[in-house]
């Protein structure tokens, strides 16, 4: 095998790797979507939330302590003792389940029935809130977030594939990656699972295909928002931990909300299978074009390559792969 195809095949896994990480984000803003028809400015700043307050009870560190000291003059810090790893992202999951029923109680009650733009409006205002109020609880700097997962090339995989041609040292695959490749398949199944075979599932569809005709049969709309704004949270949570545990925790962890656009284009607002996929398409498409084509135009096109192939898409197909076309009779 020659050695461009060799570097060609791993350019490809790794791309199916962040892919799957573009996708962890992504499955939040389906959910909420499918759910109410309100696509969700905020999950981006929830995971970054999410992924704060996990370091924070992983370390002990005191929430507010910088603004308890500057008000009364102490020197607070970290509490004597740190929460376990597992113990701390139940605590997480907890905080992220009680957000969600603070923006049903306070947001959500008071905007049924409104435009989805002012929904839309009203989620962007609460993603610049939680950003600050994420800031002022834990802190604004820098963290680095540990929960046991692995990192690193796969020493194995490298060793195996060592030599396959001249000059070739193994095929470099991140385990952190494989190891989100592994939770967000679990993820994805567990959510189909719960959307087509379970009674509460069953209602998310029936609110988002109708919500007045939900209502009419007794289905609750607020435990509805609840519970998927609470999976929402969740998901949240996971794609924190992996983006967390890959770049840190740090503001531009927020951003990552913006690359998973071009995945719900390709993927379909409306499909949880649809973000796995158009989160692959993106990033196996970012990576192959800037191994082949980057070094003649400049490299740097991971920055924009993403929003070009979703424009391409939105041209010729608005609904992207998985999504339901919308047929409105006049």
């Amino acid at each position: 095998m020659s050695l461009t195809f060799l570097y060609t095949i791993e350019v490809i896994a790794n791309g199916l790797m962040t892919g799957v990480m573009y996708s962890l984000v992504a499955l939040g803003f389906v959910l909420i979507f499918k759910a109410s028809g309100v696509f969700n400015y905020a999950q981006g700043v929830m995971a970054l939330f999410a992924a704060m307050t996990l370091v924070g009870l992983q370390n002990g560190q005191v929430p507010f302590a910088h603004l308890i000291n500057t008000m009364f003059g102490t020197h607070l810090d970290k509490f004597p003792w740190q929460v376990p790893t597992f113990l701390a992202i139940l605590m997480a999951l907890g905080v992220m389940i009680g957000f969600a029923f603070l923006v049903e109680r306070y947001i959500l009650r008071h905007l049924i029935n409104q435009d989805p733009i002012i929904l839309f409006m009203a989620t962007i205002g609460l993603a610049y809130f939680m950003e600050g109020f994420g800031d002022l609880m834990w802190g604004s700097e820098i963290k680095k977030l540990d929960v046991g997962l692995p990192q690193g090339g796969n020493v194995w995989l490298e060793s195996a594939t060592e030599g396959w041609a001249e000059g070739f040292y193994g095929f470099y695959i991140d385990n952190l990656d494989m190891w989100a490749t592994g939770i967000a398949v679990a993820l994805v199944a567990s959510l189909i699972a719960f959307s087509n075979y379970t009674k509460t599932g069953r209602a998310l569809r029936a609110v988002a295909d109708d919500n007045q005709a939900a209502l009419s049969v007794g289905i609750s709309l607020r435990s509805i928002w609840v519970i998927v704004w609470s999976l929402a949270g969740f998901v949240a949570l996971v794609a924190g931990i992996m983006w967390g545990a890959k770049s840190g925790v740090q503001f531009s962890l927020s951003l990552i909300a913006l690359k998973a656009l071009p995945v719900l284009m390709l993927g379909g607002f409306t499909s949880i299978p649809g973000a796995i996929v158009g989160g692959m398409i993106i990033g196996v498409g970012e990576k192959l074009f800037e191994f082949s084509i980057g070094p003649y135009i400049g490299g740097a096109t991971e920055n924009w390559f993403a929003y070009v192939l979703a424009l391409i898409f939105l041209v010729f197909r608005p609904q992207g792969l998985f999504g339901e076309k919308i047929i409105e009779r006049v």
